[in-house]
């Protein structure tokens, strides 16, 4: 009987650390030492100590993008090989899983939002994936008509670990009577701002690892007044270059926004390939060769 009580306080307080480490609790018991929150690969820069390669999607298939492909297990190995080709000695890659936790709808739901957010076990699932492959996830945002602010609220405790980051879609923010798929939204620097204020202070208050900050955009009126973007010391704020097509049209899309004299210089570059789109009528996708080629080259290159 004695055994068997000692069997059972093993397995709960075996239980109870596996909680706080996957809720990114930090132990404040008598003598425990004070250690650095670290990411999953060492250090607590993510850019420019390394470069991220993440695959973007949710649950339900790859109408969703890459991540909801096939089992998760196997996608996350094949995002493991392919962060592999973007490796260096120099400037190691960082596998990220770019989970889209607030998806945009075409139909207006019952709060009449145009969109839905992921329950916690999904989150939670992928999550677990992520820090199997020592990978960092991204929480995706489409707000469809609600507010930035309200969806990024919603995933504070999932923001408050030190292996999770942030993205909004602009394309997919929706004023009132705007449909998604009907308008190409977008955003603006006093929003976006707002958002990265919230999630600095977040950083700071919980001495957190830095956060990647990601904006879509593949238009130059996606992120109003550009130039008005706020740097954050807690945060790598990156612009992402979206949009498919041939790698003529991806490349020079990419060279324009880039170049944009708007743009802050203390803002890095990302650029995303689409397995399908970017092969449709006999166009190929972009290998890394192709995308270390790009001036300046890319800090983030996201998979849909």
């Amino acid at each position: 009987m004695a055994a068997l009580l000692v069997v059972a306080g093993i397995l709960a307080l075996a239980a109870v650390s596996t909680t706080n480490v996957f809720r990114g609790k930090k132990s404040t018991g008598a003598g425990a030492e004070a250690k650095a929150v670290e990411l999953p690969r060492g250090g607590t820069e993510i850019l420019p100590r390394y470069r991220v390669v993440a695959y973007y999607g949710a649950p339900g298939g790859d109408r969703l993008g890459v991540l909801g492909s096939g089992p998760l297990t196997s996608v996350v190995d094949q995002l493991t090989d392919q962060a592999q080709d973007y490796d260096s000695t120099e400037r190691p890659a960082l596998p990220a899983l770019q989970l889209i936790s607030t998806i945009v709808h075409d139909f207006a739901g019952s709060d009449g939002m145009y969109r839905s957010r992921l329950d916690d076990a999904t989150i939670d699932r992928y999550l677990v994936a992520a820090r199997q492959a020592k990978a960092i996830l991204i929480l995706d945002i489409q707000p469809g008509r609600a507010a930035f602010m309200d969806e990024v609220r919603h995933y504070r405790k999932y923001l408050e670990m030190p292996d999770v980051s942030l993205a909004i879609d602009p394309e997919w923010s929706m004023k009132k009577g705007q449909i998604p798929g009907k308008v190409i939204g977008s955003t603006d620097a006093a929003t976006v701002n707002e958002v990265s204020a919230y999630l600095d202070e977040i950083v700071q208050a919980n001495h957190l690892p830095q956060k990647l900050f990601v904006i879509h955009q593949f238009t130059e009126g996606m992120v109003r007044n550009e130039r008005g973007i706020v740097q954050r010391p807690g945060l790598a704020t990156v612009l992402n270059v979206d949009g498919f097509g041939t790698p003529e049209e991806k490349i020079g899309k990419y060279t324009d926004l880039t170049a944009d004299p708007e743009r802050p210089a203390f803002i890095f570059s990302g650029y995303k390939l689409f397995f399908e789109e970017d092969t449709r009528k006999g166009s190929r996708l972009m290998n890394p060769y192709d995308v270390l080629a790009l001036e300046p080259q890319p800090d983030v290159v996201v998979y849909e």
